[in-house]
C-alpha cells in the first residue's frame, strides 16, 4: 500500500500555491476600510468554469454540508472520489489498483468505512487573537470528513483504538472524545507554544460527518451546527468555486496576521480595525482535463501597481530558482509556471501533460539499480601490494 499512496500524496502536495487564468474583480473595492474582522472573502467574482459550482447538484450538496462549519482563515478541500476513480488509475499498475481495492474492502469490513465513498475532506485552520497577557496563540486545526459511513461507528472505533485514553466530554447535544498527547504535553512544559497541541479531539457532527482536531475548534463546529457563527459564505464559495477541482486552497494570510498579532484586539479587549486590506487573499486549485493537469489560482494585490510590483518580484525569483536548480525535473516544473499581473491581482497558471507527470512519478518510484560488482572487477580495480625493498646493513 505504500506504493499506492505515493501518487496520491504527490498530487495533493503538487503546487499548494498557484494562480488562475481569469480576469477577476475586487468585490470590496480598492483601499476600502472595513468595519469588521477580516475573514476570507471571495473577492474574485468571475467564475473559473463555464458551469459555476452552484449548477452541480452534487457540489451544491457539498456546499450545504460545509456551510454548517465554523469560520476559517485558511482551508484545503480534497475530492477523494475523483482522485481515486480518475487520477490514481493513470499512475498505478493493474496489480497496485487491485491491492488498493483490497485495502479498501478491508477498511470497509474492519472499520465500516470505504475510502472510495468519502465525499470530501476539508482541512480548516482558524487563527486566534492574543491572550490578555499579550501572548501569541497557535492556530487551531480541524479535519472534517463526510461520506457514506457511520460517524458514530467511527467514534466507537476511535475509543477502542485509544485503549481507554479517549475521555468523553459533553458539549451541547454532542459528545467529544478527547485525548492528551503525552509527549507534546511534556514538551509544552518547556515550550508554552505547544500547549494548544497537547489535546486532540474527535466528534460526530452528524450521521455521516466526523471532525478531528483542536478541541476548541470542535466546540465551535458544534455551535455552528446549531446555527451559531457559521462560516462566511463568501469564504466557502471561494474554496469550492471550481467544481472540477481535485484539490483546492483558499486563505486570508493578512487577516490571519492581523488577528494573531493584536491588530484586531485581544481575547478580552476588542479593537476597532483600521483600514483593512484583502491583500494576500488567495485561491488555488489543482484540476485536470483529458490530457493535462492544471494549476490555477489568484492572489489579491489590492491595486494594479502593487500587482505589477509583486508579479515582477515573483517572476524574478522564479527565474533565479530555475537557473539555480540543476534537477531537470524541477526545472521543467518551474518553467511551466506563468506569473502575470491583471488588474488588482497576481495570476499564476501552469499546465502539465498527464504523461509528463506520470513519467515523473514513475521515475521517482522506480528503485535505483545498484551496479553489480564481480570478482573480476575486484581483481582489476584492486592495486597490487607495494613491495618494500629491504636495505642490508654492512658489517
Amino acid at each position: 500500500m505504500k506504493k499506492t499512496l505515493i501518487p496520491l500524496v504527490v498530487l495533493l502536495l503538487l503546487f499548494p500555491a498557484a494562480a488562475v487564468n481569469i480576469q477577476a474583480q475586487n468585490a470590496i473595492g480598492r483601499n476600502q476600510c472595513i468595519a469588521g474582522e477580516t475573514q476570507l472573502a471571495n473577492t474574485y467574482s468571475a467564475p473559473l468554469t463555464a458551469n459555476p459550482a452552484t449548477s452541480s447538484p452534487a457540489m451544491q450538496g457539498v456546499i450545504n454540508s460545509l456551510s454548517q462549519l465554523p469560520e476559517a482563515d485558511a482551508m484545503m478541500y480534497i475530492n477523494p472520489q475523483r482522485i481515486i476513480n480518475e487520477v490514481l488509475p493513470k499512475f498505478l499498475s493493474a496489480k497496485d489498483l487491485e491491492e488498493m481495492r483490497k485495502g479498501f474492502e478491508t477498511a470497509k469490513t474492519q472499520a465500516g468505512i470505504d475510502p472510495a465513498k468519502v465525499e470530501y475532506l476539508v482541512i480548516a485552520i482558524r487563527f486566534k487573537k492574543p491572550t490578555a497577557d499579550l501572548n501569541f496563540q497557535a492556530p487551531e486545526i480541524m479535519v472534517v470528513s463526510n461520506g457514506d459511513f457511520s460517524a458514530e461507528a467511527l467514534m466507537g472505533l476511535a475509543r477502542m483504538a485509544s485503549q481507554g485514553k479517549l475521555r468523553d466530554e459533553k458539549y451541547g447535544n454532542k459528545t467529544i472524545g478527547l485525548m492528551t498527547i503525552e509527549p507534546i504535553a511534556k514538551e509544552s512544559e518547556k515550550n508554552p507554544l505547544l500547549k494548544s497541541f497537547t489535546e486532540l479531539g474527535v466528534v460526530a457532527l452528524n450521521a455521516n460527518t466526523i471532525a478531528t482536531g483542536s478541541p476548541g475548534y470542535l466546540r465551535a463546529a458544534i455551535d455552528a451546527g446549531d446555527g451559531k457563527e457559521r462560516i462566511n459564505m463568501a469564504s466557502l464559495n471561494s474554496l469550492v468555486r471550481d467544481p472540477n477541482a481535485l484539490v483546492s486552497f483558499a486563505g486570508s494570510p493578512w487577516g490571519s496576521f492581523a488577528k494573531s498579532f493584536g491588530m484586531l484586539g485581544t481575547e478580552t479587549t476588542p479593537r476597532v480595525p483600521r483600514c483593512e486590506s484583502k491583500i494576500g487573499d488567495f485561491y488555488a486549485a489543482l484540476t485536470m482535463d483529458a490530457t493535462n493537469f492544471m494549476v490555477r489560482g489568484v492572489s489579491n494585490a489590492d491595486n494594479p501597481d502593487t500587482a505589477k510590483i509583486l508579479a515582477n518580484l515573483y517572476s524574478g525569483l522564479l527565474q533565479y530558482a530555475t537557473s539555480s536548480i540543476k534537477d531537470p525535473v524541477v526545472q521543467s516544473v518551474l518553467k511551466g509556471l506563468a506569473i502575470t499581473a491583471e488588474g488588482d491581482e497576481v495570476l499564476v497558471r501552469a499546465d502539465f501533460s498527464q504523461q509528463m507527470v506520470i513519467e515523473m512519478i514513475q521515475q521517482q518510484m522506480t528503485p535505483k539499480q545498484m551496479t553489480a560488482v564481480t570478482p573480476t572487477d575486484v581483481l582489476t580495480t584492486t592495486k597490487p601490494p607495494v613491495k618494500r625493498r629491504r636495505t642490508r646493513r654492512r658489517h
